[in-house]
């Protein structure tokens, strides 16, 4: 998909994390036991495997995503069909060689590939007993749909619109750092980046003559170069896209600080490449702060103080993960309070999950269950919680009625 050699590095090391990491969960599948209100009767939980999943992965992260799903599924007892995103297909068929290299039956996890249409038949199957989905918020709503007419467990992790939050007595350096890295990584083709920056107005102008010297020196071209920072985006259509919505951007009247452009220079004109492309004069209606562009175009947002920062970065239809920087601790134990979503950063970008706390966000990116680990992540999801009652009384007792 064009990410480049270190971010793709990356993504492996977090599907061999992903490996260690469940495969100490399966020591870990605790159920509980309790006293029971009768004598000589015994309460306990233990964890049963849900059946076959169906797995519909996107293509911006194509072995940590699959690694996420497909794990703690098997560390369940489950079995496993993956449908990868046609343009990360082959990237998917080396992950799973790899774990039959490893030792995994025939028939454990298998895969099928192809557009929307074959994860739409897959979800279908009366054998497939569980959907788990990452992509888009509007094929998103069509997989619950389809898992709330078939009567079963969907976890779905959409879109996001994340912010941050930039505040007078933050470390500059380090938000412009923060926000290169969490607007332009991946090209901006994550649902972590950090698509909107949300800066106090005393500040506004410093912070931005910072960042835009930060931007001009970021290196567009193939991923294969080890000196390149910026990628190309994954195909024509999600260029199309980005290009559209600058300009709706300039349409909408915020003005076009950099960027903005297709970028065909040093051996780039046979790519899907676009320019590092930042907007100021950006109000929090704007379609631009509002949807998802998936691509390298960030918003700058101007706010007058702390609470009015927290207001804009609350106000969208997404709640995944928002950042805050700032050197007092208590605006900043407010903020990890008040912001609406499930993942809080306190001077750190909106990316950088690890896979040992649970991922997923609120609102139109997602719904109940989480991915990866913790409390709360995969392991509740792709396994069903039993309740064993053992009467070793040798008579009838009726609970609440015989105490």
């Amino acid at each position: 998909m064009g990410k480049v050699l270190f971010e793709a590095r990356g993504d492996v090391q977090e599907a061999v994390d992903m490996c260690y990491y469940m495969a100490g969960e399966g020591r870990r599948l605790f159920g509980e036991t309790t006293p029971s209100e009768l004598p000589d009767k015994d309460i306990k939980t233990i964890r049963d495997p849900i059946g076959v999943i169906a797995a519909i992965t996107p293509w911006n992260f194509p072995i940590a995503i699959p690694s996420w799903k497909i794990l703690p599924a098997l560390i369940c007892g489950n079995t496993i069909v993956l449908k990868p995103s046609s343009y990360t297909s082959y990237s998917a068929s080396m992950f799973i060689q790899s774990l039959k290299e490893a030792g995994l039956p025939p028939g454990v996890v298998n895969q099928v590939n192809g557009g929307g249409d074959v994860g739409e038949i897959l979800i279908k199957q009366c054998e497939v007993n569980a959907v788990t989905f990452t992509g888009s918020t509007e094929v998103g709503f069509k997989v619950e749909r389809t898992a709330v007419e078939r009567h079963i467990p969907f976890m779905c992790e959409m879109g996001g619109k994340n912010a941050i939050i930039v505040l007078e007595d933050g470390d500059i350096d380090l938000a412009v750092n923060g926000a290169v890295w969490g607007g332009y990584g991946t090209t901006g083709q994550r649902c972590t980046a950090a698509s909107r920056l949300i800066v106090q107005e005393s500040i506004f102008e410093k912070f931005k003559k910072a960042l835009v010297r930060e931007i001009k020196k970021l290196k567009i071209g193939s991923g294969l170069d080890e000196t390149i920072h910026i990628g190309p985006l994954v195909s024509d259509i999600q260029r199309k896209r980005v290009h559209n919505y600058t300009q709706i951007g300039v349409e909408e009247g915020a003005k076009l600080v950099t960027g903005g452009k297709y970028y065909s220079e040093n051996g780039c004109e046979y790519g899907y490449f676009y320019e590092p492309t930042l907007f100021e004069s950006v109000t929090p209606d704007m379609r631009i702060a509002q949807e998802e562009i998936f691509g390298p175009t960030v918003a700058l947002i101007s706010c007058e103080g702390f609470r009015d920062a927290l207001e804009i970065a609350n106000g969208t239809n997404y709640g995944l993960s928002l950042a805050i920087y700032t050197r007092d601790i208590n605006k900043a134990a407010v903020a990890e309070k008040e912001l609406q979503s499930t993942i809080v950063y306190i001077n750190a970008p909106t990316i950088g999950a690890e896979i040992h706390l649970p991922f997923g966000g609120i609102k139109n990116t997602g719904l109940l269950h989480r991915e990866a680990g913790g409390r709360g992540g995969a392991i509740d999801f792709y396994s069903r919680v039993k309740v064993v009652y053992r009467d070793y009384s040798g008579r009838l007792q009726r609970a609440q009625i015989d105490k």
